[in-house]
Order: C-alpha cells, then structure tokens, then sequence
C-alpha cells in the first residue's frame, strides 16, 4: 500500500474542517476575486448554492454558458461567460485562470467534450497555483468554510478540547 499523501481537517464546522484541509494539502481558498465554475448537469444544483455562498462573501463569479445560463436562472449574477476551449470568439477558461484573473475554479466535467476540456481547464491551474476543486459539493464546502473562517479565525485545538462536554453514550453508534 502506497501514501497518497491524504490530509484531514477537524474544527467545529464543516467548512472551517474543509478550509483546514485545504490548507494542509497546499490549496489555500482565496478571501476575494473571482470564482470560475464549469459543472456537469448533475452538480448545477449545489453549485447555484456554492455560487450563491460566493457571491454573499463578496466573489465574482464566471462560468461556462451552461453553467452561466443555469445560475443566471436561479438570480446568480454571472460577470462573464467563457468561451468554450477552441472557440473563436471570447476568452476561453485556460487564457483566463493563465492571466491570473481567477483565484478559485470549480470544474465537475462530464462527457467526452467537457472531459477534454476539464483536463486543459485542471492543467492551468495547477500551473498557476490556482485552487482547484473537481466536485459541486467541494465547491459548497469551500464556500460554506470561506464564510465561516470570515467570521472565526482558524485555531489548533486538541482532540480532548473538541470531545470536552460529549456524553460518552453521544460516541456509542451500532454496527
């Protein structure tokens, strides 16, 4: 058995465990800027939620057309949509994250077409140290983590701090 060099956050909220775990892994979630989104059908509904959360804590938000289209239907206010990758008109997503203007990108691809373009879209931003998040509901939990870290600090606490109060019988679960 191989390290795959798994990390793991522990805090009092969800997101604050996920912001945790970013950091452990070397993906710290940026405090402002813009979020790029590119979801398969079956994560637009979490992600108008993440995009919503993104937008409440200040975030511009560009996506794909479909994406676009689909947030713009839930009142998610889109700055830009990209172009697709081979397209002739517009900026596409790998010039964008390139050029530094995105600081966040949420990428769920599906299909041949998307999936081509998903591994370009990933490839830049790794190569420009742009956090990376390949499911809806990692969006959501970077979201609700960026919200919750806005408003407490991060701390270390031992584990005896987290389990001070909790009832022995509160541990307990059947197998």
């Amino acid at each position: 058995m191989r390290s795959t060099g798994e990390v793991m956050g522990i805090d009092l909220t969800v997101g604050l465990a996920f912001a945790k775990s970013q950091l452990a892994a070397g993906n710290k979630l940026p405090v402002e800027g813009t979020v790029f989104l590119s979801l398969a059908d079956r994560d637009k509904d979490t992600g108008v939620r993440a995009a919503q959360q993104f937008v409440e804590l200040g975030f511009t938000i560009v996506a794909t057309s479909g994406t676009a289209a689909h947030l713009r239907n839930h009142r998610i206010p889109v700055a830009t949509v990209v172009a697709k990758l081979g397209e002739a008109s517009g900026t596409d997503a790998v010039e964008l994250i390139a050029s530094g203007k995105v600081q966040l990108v949420v990428n769920s691809p599906r299909g041949r077409g998307p999936r081509a373009d998903g591994a370009h879209i990933r490839t830049a931003a790794g190569a420009s140290r742009v956090p990376l998040l390949t499911t809806a509901a990692a969006g959501l939990a970077a979201a609700n983590g960026m919200a919750d870290w806005a408003r407490h600090p991060l701390q270390v606490r031992s584990l005896q701090e987290y389990h001070r109060g909790v009832e022995s019988n509160q541990l307990e679960f059947e197998l």
